[in-house]
């Protein structure tokens, strides 16, 4: 991470920000799942000065879909912290899937570790039990309900898997079983305090800032990213300014460059003002007026 900070904190020369990556839950939304006014106007802002802004989260597309059409998005979405790119109208352009033959044992020690197990394709969502923790809550926030089936491990051409458990020492034991048992075969973070996400190894949040980079051909050191938990630490250290929302883990914090107030406090909001739209406010202070 590096970031030259001038007036008002803004990135300032010729690397300041061009593009945005922004977290959804947790960061874009606050704790209702809610966009706010002043989120949606912030976006709109940026895009008129021509800073792209692309989405990243643990979600699936149909997840993120809802949030397209007020933020006006173009830039393609980045679901499963990375393992699947979308355009905005859902045309898929990348994935990335867990190998088939790793599925079995990863269920085996989700469910070993005392976690539920969720699973998902590229177009469904997988649960055992519609009743389990989490399932009713998780289907409000993506707008749309999964599908019931016993034998998760059976399933194929799988993105992510997710165990689900509000006990931190089983998530904790669990990262660690399946670190000692597949090493760098698979990634798993924690996409939420009581959601472990398994993916393709190269399904991260650092590879979304990478993609952003090349689609624009701008240096990733003129990208910000924005989060709250420990998935979104490898955008940190791929972009050029890291900004941590105060609601964030404190691991995450201790990675960023700045920490703005919490999602609901409008802290992505505060943060695109004062760190990336206001170097441009500035600029345009500059010019002269029209007689």
């Amino acid at each position: 991470m590096s970031s030259h900070t001038g007036q008002q904190g803004a990135v300032t020369g010729p690397d300041r920000i061009r593009a945005v990556v922004v977290d959804v839950d947790g960061t874009l939304v606050d704790s209702e799942k809610r966009l706010t006014k002043r989120t949606i106007e912030v976006v709109h802002e940026l895009q008129a000065h021509d800073i792209e802004v692309m989405l990243t989260s643990g979600r699936p597309p149909r997840g993120m879909l809802m949030l397209v059409d007020p933020l006006n998005l173009t830039m393609p979405l980045a679901a499963f912290n990375g393992g699947m790119f979308v355009d905005p109208d859902m045309t898929t352009l990348d994935r990335h899937l867990l190998v088939d033959e790793l599925i079995d044992p990863l269920c085996a020690i989700l469910s070993d570790s005392g976690l539920d197990v969720w699973s998902y394709t590229e177009s469904e969502w997988y649960v055992r039990e519609i009743g389990f923790p989490h399932v009713a809550r998780e289907a409000a926030t993506v707008g749309f309900q999964p599908v019931v089936r016993d034998d998760i491990e059976n399933l194929r051409r799988v993105v992510k898997l997710v165990g689900v458990s509000d006990d931190d020492s089983s998530i904790a034991r669990a990262a660690v079983s399946i670190q000692q048992a597949l090493g760098n075969q698979v990634a798993a973070n924690t996409s939420q305090p009581y959601y472990l996400d398994i993916t393709h190894p190269s399904a991260n949040k650092g590879t979304v800032v990478r993609f952003l980079s090349e689609r624009l051909g701008i240096d990733p050191g003129q990208i910000a990213a924005i989060g709250d938990m420990p998935n979104d630490i490898l955008m940190f250290e791929a972009a050029g300014l890291a900004i941590a929302m105060g609601n964030g883990e404190d691991v995450v914090k201790e990675h960023a460059d700045v920490v703005t107030a919490t999602n609901d406090e409008n802290g992505f909001a505060e943060a695109m003002d004062r760190y990336v739209l206001g170097r441009w406010r500035l600029d345009d202070e500059d010019q002269p007026c029209a007689d």
